[in-house]
C-alpha cells in the first residue's frame, strides 16, 4: 500500500498508520514491532528521565532499523498552590482510607516538561530519532531549529485550529489532529481556553482546509474502516492508541487489559482527577469521586493518584488506576502488534475496495 501523503514517504513508512505514543504502556518491543510491520511506532518518554528515555530509545533501536517517533510533553511548569494541593489531598482522604493508607503530607511535580529539560533535549539531538513529537504545547524556536538541523522531523498535537496555526507557524512538519474521542491526555496548549471538544472528523477537515501541513487523524480510530474514513477526510495518516493497548508487547497490566475487554470499556470520561489535566479513561472510583473536587495542577495531581493506586493495588484494588482509553475502546482486539498492523492494512484494503 502506498502512503497517502509524501510526509510518510519521506519517513519511509509503508502504511498510513501511526501507533500513538503512550507513556507507561508503550514499550521498546511494541514500538519496534509496529515499525518493523511497516507503520510508525511511537515511544512516549514524557514520564521518563533523560537516562530512562535514552535506554528506551537505544533498546528500540536495537530491535528495529525502521523509523520511530519519540514523543515529549511540553506542558507549562506547574503553578504550585499549597492551599489547592492540601484541599485536594483532603478530598482524596476517604479513598486513601479505603486503600488502607494515609494521604501523603505533600506532593511533588513528578514529571519535568521538555521545555525545562536540557538533558533530554541534548540526548535527542545526539540520538536523532527520525521523528520527535510534542504534546501539550511547543518547545522554543531555538530547540525546533536545532532538531531540524539535526535532520529530525517533527509533529505536534492540536485540538483546535488556533493550536494548529501555531504549529504551522513554528515550522513543524505535521499536525496530529486529536479529536475529543481520543483516549489519554488531551493535548490542549492552554487549559484556560474554551475547549470546543471537536470530533476527529470535524477537526481533520478544518485543519486540512485551513493549514498547509499534513494532518494525522487521531481519536476513536480502531480498525481499517476507521483509517479509510480518516484518509477520505484528507488526513495523511491515522494515529491509533487504544487499539494497541491489548498488544502482547504493551506494558498494560492484567487489570487494565481485563477492564478494556469488559463491559466497562464502553464508559469512558474526560477527567482531570487523575493527573490535573483532562484525559480520557475508563470510569472508575477515582474519576467519579474526583469530579466533585478541584485537583492540583498537572503533574502534581498525578503524584497523588499514583500513590493512591499503589496503596490500593497491594490488596488487588485497581479502582484508582489510570486506565486510559478512547471512545472506541469496545472495539479493541488482543493480538501481537505486528499482527494488528497487518490486520489494519487488510481492513483498509477491503474498505477501499468496497468504496
Amino acid at each position: 500500500m502506498q502512503p497517502s501523503h509524501p510526509f510518510l514517504s519521506l519517513l519511509s513508512v509503508q502504511h498510513p498508520i501511526i501507533q500513538a505514543p503512550m507513556a507507561g504502556v508503550g514499550t521498546p518491543h511494541l514500538v519496534a514491532a509496529v515499525s518493523n510491520a511497516g507503520a510508525l511506532g511511537s515511544l512516549g518518554i514524557g514520564a521518563s528521565t533523560a537516562a530512562q528515555a535514552r535506554a528506551m530509545i537505544e533498546e528500540t533501536r536495537a530491535l528495529t532499523d525502521k523509523p520511530i517517533n519519540v514523543n515529549v510533553f511540553c506542558h507549562p511548569t506547574a503553578q504550585r498552590d499549597a492551599a489547592v494541593e492540601s484541599a485536594w489531598l483532603a478530598h482524596l482522604a476517604p479513598l486513601f482510607a479505603e486503600a488502607g493508607a494515609a494521604p501523603p503530607a505533600t506532593l511533588d511535580e513528578i514529571y519535568r516538561s521538555f521545555n525545562d529539560d536540557e538533558e533530554t533535549f541534548r540526548m535527542l539531538l545526539e540520538l536523532r530519532p527520525q521523528v520527535v513529537s510534542f504534546h501539550f504545547g511547543l518547545p522554543s524556536g531555538e530547540r525546533l531549529a536545532a532538531l531540524r538541523a539535526a535532520g529530525v522531523r517533527t509533529m505536534a498535537t492540536a485540538t483546535n485550529l488556533i493550536e494548529a496555526l501555531r504549529i504551522e507557524k513554528a515550522g513543524i512538519d505535521a499536525i496530529v489532529a486529536q479529536g475529543i474521542e481520543a483516549g489519554g491526555h488531551r493535548g490542549m496548549f492552554d487549559l484556560e481556553a474554551t475547549d470546543e471538544r471537536l470530533s476527529m472528523a470535524v477537526l481533520v477537515r478544518l485543519l486540512v482546509k485551513r493549514t498547509g501541513l499534513p494532518v494525522i487523524a487521531a481519536g476513536g480510530i480502531m480498525d481499517g474502516a476507521g483509517i479509510k474514513a480518516a484518509l477520505d477526510l484528507g488526513a495523511a495518516g491515522a494515529q491509533l492508541g487504544t487499539a494497541f493497548i491489548l498488544a502482547s508487547e504493551s506494558a498494560a497490566s492484567e487489570a487494565y487489559r481485563a477492564n478494556l475487554q469488559s463491559a466497562r470499556a464502553a464508559t469512558t470520561a474526560l477527567t482531570a482527577a487523575l493527573s490535573g489535566r483532562p484525559a480520557r479513561g475508563i470510569v472508575n472510583r477515582l474519576i467519579t469521586h474526583g469530579a466533585s473536587g478541584v485537583p492540583a495542577a498537572y503533574p502534581v495531581a498525578y503524584d497523588a493518584a499514583k500513590q493512591l493506586h499503589a496503596a490500593a493495588a497491594k490488596s488487588g484494588n485497581h479502582e484508582f488506576a489510570a486506565h486510559w482509553a478512547g471512545q472506541g475502546a469496545p472495539l479493541a482486539r488482543a493480538m501481537p502488534a505486528a499482527e494488528l498492523v497487518q490486520t489494519l492494512v487488510r481492513e483498509l484494503h477491503a474498505a477501499g475496495n468496497a468504496a
